[in-house]
């Protein structure tokens, strides 16, 4: 019973989250309490693929940085390639340098064809971002194209 409130809680709070990610952008990233952020990162531990996946989808649209690391710990190590790809878009969305490297990383070690496959379309979507501004070396072009 204690697993069920928990999951519960945590889904009522994306739910509250999302009220007040979409309903107003201006405020979006300081009304984020250090409670909520928490709850994310705790809901990425969770055996509820959906909760999982949705917290990494969260944590990935808020741009939350400190979530690179559990993020990274799900994409190597859960055996669902839902929730793999799920971590592996949160990365891409936050954008930093480790965590778009990490998405290309994935891609070349992941043992799912499936998973692989979108990964390097993550990483290939960073890179024709990065032509239009461009930041991106020809070596780095070259992994885009690779299957």
């Amino acid at each position: 019973m204690p697993h069920f409130t928990r999951t519960i809680l945590i889904a009522a709070l994306l739910l509250g989250i999302t009220v007040a990610t979409f309903g107003n952008d201006d405020k979006r990233k300081n009304d984020l309490s250090e409670n909520t952020i928490a709850s994310l990162l705790e809901g990425l531990t969770s055996d509820n693929l959906g909760l999982k996946s949705s917290c990494a989808y969260m944590l990935g649209e808020l741009k939350i940085t400190r979530a690179i690391i559990p993020l990274l710990r799900v994409l190597h190590n859960d055996k669902s390639e839902e929730v793999r790809i799920s971590a592996a878009l949160a990365l891409y969305k936050i954008g930093t340098p480790l965590s778009i490297y990490a998405v290309k990383q994935a891609s070349k070690f992941d043992k799912s064809t499936r998973v692989n496959k979108l990964l390097r379309k993550f990483y290939s979507e960073f890179l024709k971002a990065q032509f239009n501004n461009k930041n991106v070396t020809a070596a780095d072009s070259l992994f885009a194209h690779t299957e």
